[in-house]
């Protein structure tokens, strides 16, 4: 005798912004032009990974082939290939990087498309309070960017996370090693706080790109972006990983004012 449960629109008006908070749709769904005229529907249904796809496969290409590329995102790359890649992205083309596209080329892509986002991966509405974590020290420091992580629209934080355990990958391939057969594997040289250093600014952003003053930095912002990148990068699995104490303390909450709403979503899962 359950109510089934599909929608935020099946439910009473006055739902919690908690449920909104549990929303997993895509975001073009909370786009207000789409629901002129027409009834709001935002679906329960939670979807995979919400990460770009140039995201996704600039990392595995790297994670492919790059992994032991001396100075990667540091070296040179061919302007001209990058934009024709960067175009067929744009274009919605199925772009595929195999092995013979450079290394470089990829890695740069990367870093432009995090750079030219119309709103920075962490929203700049959250800088500030990104940066003042810098100050804190040991578990006060994690818990305080754990939340500030919760915080982030369902796309954002799984681009976040994605990008996250790249830089984690490789970042361990940046000493040199030895093989099975004993011999010397060159190590990347890409240090966790060389790549907070070039990933930094990319993603934390006061301005927005060509806006007045966009590249200046004080050099106190500028030390604390780096800090606060490579705490992500070193804690970015226990930072995802949502307590079950704090998952039952939603659920409790919730329980309160959407009751129908957690019985459908404990029967599914």
């Amino acid at each position: 005798g359950a109510m089934s449960v599909d929608s935020i629109t099946d439910l009473s008006d006055n739902t919690s912004k908690l449920l909104e908070a549990l929303q997993l749709s895509h975001p073009h769904e909370l786009d207000p032009r789409r629901s002129l005229g027409r009834k709001k529907m935002l679906s329960l249904n939670p979807i995979t990974w919400q990460v770009p796809r140039i995201v996704d496969r600039c990392c595995k290409h790297i994670e492919t082939h790059g992994l032991q590329t001396v100075g990667i995102f540091r070296v040179g790359s061919s302007k001209k290939r990058v934009q024709q890649v960067r175009e067929e992205f744009d274009r919605g083309l199925d772009v595929f990087l195999d092995e013979h596209q450079s290394v470089h080329d990829v890695a740069a892509l990367l870093k432009e498309f995090l750079r030219d986002m119309p709103d920075s991966l962490i929203p700049r509405e959250l800088y500030a309070a990104f940066l003042s974590t810098a100050a804190m020290e040991g578990p006060g420091q994690l818990a305080a960017l754990q939340l500030l992580l919760f915080l982030l629209p369902p796309c954002h934080s799984d681009t976040l996370h994605r990008l996250l355990r790249f830089l984690s990958e490789v970042a361990r391939h940046a000493e040199s090693s030895r093989g099975p057969d004993g011999r010397e594997i060159p190590g990347n040289k890409m240090t966790v706080s060389n790549l907070a250093t070039i990933f930094g600014p990319n993603i934390l952003q006061k301005e927005k790109p060509g806006e007045k003053d966009a590249g200046a930095m004080n050099f106190e912002d500028s030390a604390a972006i780096i800090l606060v990148l490579q705490r992500l990068i070193e804690h970015h699995q226990t930072l995802f990983m949502v307590s079950p104490e704090m998952q039952r303390d939603v659920l409790r909450r919730l329980f309160q004012t959407d009751p129908d709403v957690i019985d459908y979503l404990l029967r599914r899962k």
